[in-house]
């Protein structure tokens, strides 16, 4: 089934996560099988106490195990790296389908 990984990001500092992190990222995503469906910066928070003007990226995959095959791999755990200290991060990994699809 297919699996979707949401991040919510607060960034401190937009063009350094960009280019060092999120190139480091888009190119993991492709080589383990994922690609992004959704990217954008200045979300509104309605509820809970995570997410005001953060950044949102939904990437999709093949299945769970395509997902966590890249979260758990050794060349991601370095992409991670180059986030620290510029974003704060939750990330949610779930299995479904796209309304209408």
């Amino acid at each position: 089934m297919t699996a979707y990984m949401i991040v919510t990001a607060k960034i401190v500092d937009r063009d350094a996560f960009i280019n060092g992190y999120g190139k480091a990222a888009a190119a993991l995503v492709e080589q383990f099988g994922g690609k992004y469906v959704f990217r954008a910066p200045g979300g509104l928070l309605l509820e809970g106490g995570f997410g005001d003007n953060s950044s949102v990226v939904i990437s999709e995959w093949p299945d769970k195990e395509a997902a966590l095959r890249f979260w758990n791999s050794p060349e991601y755990a370095d992409a991670k790296k180059l986030r620290d200290g510029l974003a704060e991060c939750q990330v949610l990994l779930v299995e479904g389908q796209l309304s209408g699809v």
